[in-house]
C-alpha cells in the first residue's frame, strides 16, 4: 500500500466567525462546523488543481454558569488579561462542574465531496482550592489554549473524568478522524457493480 504524503497548511485568512448569540448546543455546533467548512474552503483554494484529501478542524470548549447559560471559551485574550480571564473561567465553568469539549473535523475528498463529524468529550474537573489554581496559572500553560488549559499538560491535574475521547480534548480526535479517513477510503476504493 502506498504511503501517504501529508503537507501542513495554515489557513490564508486567519479570522473566523465568532459564537457570539449563540446560546444552543446545536447552534455552537452548527457554527463550529462551518468554521471547520470554511477553514478547508480556505486550503482547497490553495491547491484548486491538487487530487489531494483536505483534513481541517476546530475545537472549542462549551461550559456552563450556575444558571444554566452556555459559553463558548476560546483561547484567552494575548496580553496581560489572561490570567484574569482563565482564572474567571476556572471559577465559573471548570472547577468542581463538567464542560464539554468539541471539535469539527472536515474531509474534503479530492472529488470534491465533505465527510464530517464533530466529537465531544465531557470533562469533569474536581473542585480546586485557589493555591492550585495560582500554581497552575502561573505556569502560564493556558496561553494559546482552547479554554485556556492543556490536558496533556499541568492541567491533568485538575481532572477527574473524562467521558468521550481524550484525544479530542487535546486536539484532533483520532478515532473520529480515524472513522472519516476509513469511510472516505472505502469511497473511493470500493468497485461499482452494475446491476443485472
Amino acid at each position: 500500500m502506498p504511503r501517504a504524503q501529508i503537507e501542513v497548511r495554515a489557513p490564508s485568512y486567519p479570522d473566523e466567525a465568532g459564537f457570539d448569540g449563540l446560546t444552543t448546543a446545536a447552534e455552537i455546533e452548527q457554527r463550529l462546523l462551518q468554521i471547520a467548512r470554511d477553514k478547508n474552503a480556505d486550503v482547497a483554494s490553495q491547491f484548486p488543481d491538487s487530487p489531494a484529501a483536505i483534513l481541517t478542524a476546530d475545537t472549542t470548549i462549551v461550559g456552563r454558569d450556575a444558571a444554566g447559560r452556555l459559553a463558548v471559551l476560546g483561547q484567552p485574550p494575548d496580553d496581560e488579561t489572561w490570567p484574569d480571564v482563565v482564572r474567571a473561567w476556572f471559577e465559573i465553568y471548570f472547577l468542581g462542574k463538567t464542560h464539554a469539549a468539541l471539535t469539527a473535523v472536515c474531509l474534503r475528498s479530492p472529488d470534491g465531496r465533505r465527510h464530517e463529524v464533530v466529537a465531544r468529550s465531557e470533562v469533569t474537573f474536581r473542585d480546586a482550592d485557589e493555591a492550585l489554581l495560582d500554581w497552575y496559572l502561573s505556569t502560564g500553560e493556558s496561553r494559546g489554549k482552547a479554554g485556556g488549559y492543556a490536558l496533556q499538560g499541568a492541567a491533568d491535574v485538575f481532572v477527574e473524568r473524562i467521558v468521550g475521547s481524550p484525544s479530542n480534548v487535546i486536539g484532533l480526535p483520532l478515532r473520529e478522524t480515524a472513522e472519516l479517513l476509513r469511510h472516505w477510503d472505502a469511497a473511493l476504493t470500493v468497485p461499482h457493480s452494475r446491476p443485472r
